[in-house]
């Protein structure tokens, strides 16, 4: 593959009322590296082909399901290189197996698929098939979550001695799937979502940011979740005691009925040495704060950042980069992988990237989760 070519982006999911597929197009395009060229984007044909219309697609390669899609793709001198699943959670293993099968690498929105054996199940296929996988954690993707993780990395917080994360939203602080609110109605549904409510949709954010900052993982949790709104059929609001792999205690509190929260995550490492503070609406900044020494703010793109920092930011600094160009640097890392794949290394993945290993432990969380809860104490992770 000439490497001035962009690569070619097939999109399952993203049709007509879609969230967040028209947003991973916007940030997988973002840094010039990559076209959505085809997709398969909603269950209906109908919707599929209006959907490839407002995208701007050959209507030739906007097909009525991911099979016809990925058969079809297959077949054309330029075809597709690699797709992306932005579907509700129960498509997530089926479509990401036939890709992988069919030799195509895989981008997913989170969580990896819809539970955690379907999780194990699609790691052995992602081995098996030696093709690249990425998973859509977005705010992996952020100059100072990056530098947050390279300060842990470092060990300049000393030992650390606990982390508290939170994801707080209030859009769901009423029976919005009732009333035909297509985000909503998914999403509160164990048939599309899977097991996990809110602790599937924004607690697997709030587990990832952890584990990946602070470079430990968890070893025990016990959850407490609750279904606040009447009549909803899965959890809306989580609280968990969280025990690491260096004898650190944590806290990952998510909810989805903080009424006026918008979309809060935040992250706190404290460390014997000092602690970092970091918030998704206020990202191009970093708190840390020394035990014997002046508080200081990090910001974005300045030259004292690590290396792992400056090299996802775009513009100098006091030029705020946010959510979408967040999701932009995980696409670049996955094209950049993917142009390596081609060119025959192995394992071309970055560390800095969330994988399936990530995929996994995010079910995880969420199954190990629902257990606690269900005994009302701690479980082994």
């Amino acid at each position: 593959m000439a490497e001035s070519r962009k690569l070619r982006m097939g999109l399952v999911g993203g049709g007509p009322g879609a969230f967040i597929g028209p947003v991973h197009r916007i940030a997988a395009e973002l840094d010039g590296k990559i076209e959505l060229v085809a997709g398969a984007f909603s269950h209906s044909a109908e919707r599929s082909r209006e959907a490839g219309a407002r995208f701007g697609i050959d209507p030739a390669r906007a097909y009525a399901d991911y099979t016809a899609m990925l058969d079809a793709e297959r077949k054309r001198p330029d075809g597709i290189d690699f797709i992306v699943i932005t579907t509700p959670n129960h498509l997530h293993l089926p479509v990401a197996k036939a890709a992988l099968e069919a030799g195509i690498p895989v981008m997913s929105d989170k969580p990896a698929t819809a539970t955690y054996e379907e999780a194990v199940e699609l790691e052995a296929v992602v081995r098996k098939s030696g093709l690249p996988y990425g998973l859509t954690h977005t705010y992996a993707g952020y100059a100072m979550v990056r530098e947050a993780r390279a300060i842990c990395a470092a060990g300049k917080l000393g030992t650390i001695r606990k982390v508290a994360v939170e994801y707080f939203q209030g859009w769901l602080s009423r029976p919005l799937e009732t009333t035909g609110h297509k985000q909503a109605a998914w999403r509160s549904d164990p048939a599309q979502s899977g097991l996990g409510g809110a602790i599937g949709d924004i607690g697997t954010h709030a587990f990832h940011l952890l584990e990946y900052v602070s470079g430990l993982q968890v070893t025990a949790i016990n959850a407490t979740l609750r279904t606040v709104v009447p009549g909803r059929k899965l959890d809306d609001d989580c609280n968990a005691f969280l025990r690491l792999n260096n004898g650190a205690a944590g806290t990952l509190a998510c909810s989805q009925i903080a009424a006026g929260e918008l979309n809060d995550p935040r992250l706190r490492i404290y460390g014997e040495n000092g602690s970092i503070e970091w918030r998704q609406q206020d990202p191009n900044r970093l708190i840390v704060k020394w035990l014997d020494g002046p508080e200081e703010v990090h910001h974005a793109a300045a030259s004292y950042l690590s290396k792992d920092a400056l090299a996802v930011v775009r513009v100098p600094s006091g030029h705020p980069e946010g959510y979408l160009e967040a999701f932009a640097v995980l696409y670049r890392e996955f094209a950049e992988a993917l142009v390596a794949w081609k060119k025959g290394e192995k394992n071309p993945l970055p560390a800095t990237l969330p994988g399936i290993t990530a995929g996994v432990r995010g079910m995880r969380f969420i199954e190990r989760a629902i257990a606690s809860n269900r005994i009302e104490g701690w479980v082994e992770f």
